[in-house]
């Protein structure tokens, strides 16, 4: 079967959002132009050298239903929950965090002479793993491999696989890839994506051209955007004068009912409402 190239559906532009203690952010998943992109339900780009539009940070507060994936460019971020656990995680470290049946935590950017940058993934889980045992996955970044080609491509393999180059972070039922790539100027990038798994790629630094076939050398993306593919088989990206850096991330939908109400996102509205009477009544996320 000849390989189909993936196109461009949308190119959504990231909204100016305040969250937690009123940390500054730009979302593009999450928004009224782009509510949910089954099965991501999130997507958070955090970057500031001032510290009165992060340190506020993100007091303790619950999840249900949902991972949430923090990537961190540059600076350090501390987490605690009610469970017992604690750490921080760094420049290049991921945090792959199933809050499952319920957690509480809480993320706080310290300062640092260098800010803080990074990203927050929302990815959710099917029915039957909704009530699972929360967990973590964090990788420091000496963990994650990357794959380097002779033109000066850099691609970081979080989780999927590139070239038989395998991430670290396993187990997750939407069968993501996550890959952080940097094309330099006058290149090109190839990436197959398994046929029927929703795909987007965030442009975070630089600009190329996405989606390039044999019609046509595809749609000039500048940072920050984000690009919605369509289905097929791979995508290409081809540089110019300028070098480009994005997020390339793939995951199985899971064509389930939505109950969503800020942080829970289960599959009917009686869930969410007996997860709200369990916070209320004080046996949300007891160990």
């Amino acid at each position: 079967m000849k390989s189909l190239p993936r196109q461009i559906e949308k190119i959504i532009e990231p909204e100016p959002v305040i969250e937690g203690a009123g940390v500054r952010l730009n979302r593009s998943i999450g928004t009224d132009r782009l509510d949910y992109l089954d099965p991501f339900l999130l997507l958070d780009h955090f970057a500031s050298s001032d510290p009165r539009e992060y340190q506020a940070g993100f007091p303790l507060h619950p999840h249900r239903g949902i991972e949430t994936v923090t990537y961190v460019l540059r600076g350090e971020v501390h987490h605690k929950d009610t469970l017992g656990n604690s750490g921080s995680i760094g420049a290049g470290d991921v945090q792959w965090m199933t809050a499952g049946r319920g957690i509480m935590h809480e993320e706080m950017p310290q300062v640092r002479p260098e800010g803080i940058a990074g990203f927050q993934l929302w990815v959710n889980l099917p029915a039957k793993l909704k009530m699972t045992k929360p967990r973590y996955q964090e990788i420091r970044s000496g963990k994650i491999p990357e794959l380097k080609n002779e033109d000066g491509t850099k691609i970081r393999v979080i989780t999927g696989a590139v070239d038989g180059l395998s991430g670290p972070v396993t187990g997750i039922a939407a069968n993501p890839t996550y890959l952080d790539v940097f094309v330099p100027a006058h290149a090109s990038f190839i990436q197959p994506i398994e046929r029927g798994h929703t795909a987007f790629a965030y442009v975070f630094e630089g600009e190329a051209r996405f989606a390039a076939d044999e019609k046509g050398d595809g749609t000039k993306i500048s940072s920050p955007r984000l690009v919605v593919l369509g289905d097929g088989d791979q995508v290409k990206v081809i540089t110019g004068k300028t070098p480009v850096r994005f997020l390339l991330v793939s995951g199985k939908p899971l064509h389930e009912p939505i109950a969503r109400y800020g942080p829970f996102v289960m599959n009917t509205e009686e869930e969410i409402r007996q997860t709200l009477i369990e916070l209320r009544q004080g046996t949300f996320a007891t160990a």
